[in-house]
């Protein structure tokens, strides 16, 4: 059996997505398709628009034999970070193949740029610049797929799998549902078209009624930030760079997250990089290193678990919440409650959570 991964985070899982999954299949010629996907909180410092089980469910029905949940201190990390934890992850699930989306579709170009130095693109950050604006400045203009293709191909260095690119359908920076984009839009024009309770069945075959945004946690961080002394809170993971000061001083000037969050926002640090900040502050995530060194399978089909019956005596498999390792176990406990936090039925993500892996059919 030959395996193939893709790394996603399907919030929501769209057109697009199905796209990438018939593409990753034909391109690779695999017997198994590997998703490793983010759990209950995402790369850009959100709450996923609804929880990993759905999701997860949602892409077995799409084509993907085996989710994997990607490491929640990787989940919410830069590109660099989240990159490096999709890939060991992939590399622990011992796929042959890595297909990704791009912008320029290019994998020569972006395969030069990974191999490049990147003492320039750290020098950059020390003097302020967001990693973005780094890029940029160093690369010329990149969206975000490619920058994270970037990331991937750095980290797959000296491994055995094979990338390869396919074309990003859409527009990025799209935010809201058109005629003229047929029926493939962004996630980002997806979760505006939720939040505003429009219909989104012609682009997406998920039907869910979004989970709050992180304003909705706002009163909490916005407690929290004026309450804890500084000393406690450049103990947790990305508060660093005097960031803790900068969210200390808005949160006591703004009472509404809109304004908050549009004064946090500098040449320094985007909105992304301060929603993940306060992810960690939520989430109580000390400086702590969480090694990568089991697969937690969130959903699986009969090739999956074929798959995960090759791989149970050469890699940790975690298919009921009691296998994590104990650290992963006390985090995920913190991330099902902090999830649950604006719910109207608070217990259903917490129970959720203790759940064994779902075993699927694609019927």
């Amino acid at each position: 059996m030959k395996a193939c991964g893709i790394i996603t985070e399907y919030n929501p899982l769209h057109n697009g997505h199905i796209h990438h999954i018939k593409e990753a299949r034909r391109i690779s010629g695999c017997d198994v398709l590997i998703a490793v996907m983010s759990g209950n909180f995402v790369q850009r410092g959100e709450p996923a628009i609804c929880d990993k089980w759905t999701r997860a469910k949602e892409a077995i029905a799409q084509g993907c034999d085996l989710i994997i949940e990607l490491p929640l201190p990787y989940a919410i990390q830069s590109a660099q970070q989240f990159a490096y934890g999709a890939v060991e992850t992939l590399k622990l699930a011992q796929v042959e193949d890595l297909v990704f989306g791009s912008e320029t579709n290019d994998l020569g170009v972006l395969q030069k740029i990974a191999a490049l130095d990147s003492d320039g693109f750290r020098d950059l950050m020390k003097e302020g610049l967001s990693p973005v604006k780094a890029y940029e400045m160093i690369f010329g203009r990149f969206y975000a797929n490619d920058i994270l293709g970037i990331h991937y191909l750095k980290a797959l260095q000296g491994s055995t799998i094979t990338p390869h690119t396919i074309k990003r359908i859409g527009n990025y920076h799209d935010n809201t549902l058109t005629a003229a984009q047929k029926q493939i839009v962004s996630a980002t024009a997806l979760r505006t078209a939720l939040a505003n309770k429009e219909d989104i069945s012609a682009f997406s075959p998920m039907q869910i009624t979004p989970h709050p945004s992180l304003e909705a946690y706002y009163p909490l961080i916005r407690y929290l930030l004026l309450s804890m002394p500084a000393s406690s809170l450049n103990t947790y993971a990305l508060m660093d760079e005097g960031i803790e000061a900068w969210l200390c001083k808005q949160a006591k000037e703004h009472a509404k997250w809109d304004t908050f969050l549009s004064a946090c926002i500098c040449k320094r640090y985007t909105a992304s990089r301060i929603k993940r900040t306060l992810l960690h502050l939520l989430l109580q995530m000390q400086r702590d290193s969480y090694p990568i060194d089991h697969l937690r399978v969130l959903a699986f089909n009969a090739q999956g678990k074929a798959w995960l019956k090759q791989l149970k005596d050469k890699t940790a498999i975690a298919v009921k919440f009691a296998q994590l390792p104990v650290a992963y176990r006390r985090l995920y406990e913190k991330s099902a409650y902090l999830y649950a936090y604006p719910e109207v039925v608070a217990n259903d993500s917490v129970k959720k959570e203790w759940q064994s892996a779902q075993f699927l059919t694609n019927e």
